[in-house]
């Protein structure tokens, strides 16, 4: 079984990782959803998304955009990461399943005024 955590807004990919409203947790059994789950974001604070994804055993990370920090957090957590995707999450799944689903190159840059809300995308 393998576990996805598809950063969410509303019922559409997040385009920023860090700042989605939560996860949509979907379990993966023979190309077939076997479970799904809600995982609120408890805040965006470095390296806290990594682990505690990696604590509820997720296996693959889908955003449309995620910083290089954070991706390098998920895979020293032996945890995948797939970035550029967009749209309505049901799609994105079914789109991985069927193996349509590839990275993008969407890294958030980093910048000087992070805490002031200002993105570089």
């Amino acid at each position: 079984m393998k576990k996805i955590a598809i950063a969410s807004e509303g019922e559409k990919v997040s385009q920023h990782f860090g700042y989605c409203e939560g996860f949509k947790i979907a379990e993966i059994e023979d190309n077939t959803v076997v479970g799904e789950a809600y995982l609120k974001n408890p805040g965006h604070k470095p390296g806290l998304l990594p682990k505690l994804l990696a604590e509820k055993g997720v296996d693959l990370v889908i955003s449309g955009g995620m910083g290089g920090n954070a991706i390098s957090i998920f895979n020293e957590n032996n945890i995948d990461v797939i970035t550029g995707a967009s749209g309505k999450i049901s799609r994105v799944i079914s789109d991985y399943i069927s193996g349509d689903l590839t990275s993008g190159n969407s890294a958030c840059k980093e910048h000087a005024h992070h805490g002031e809300g200002m993105h570089n995308h």
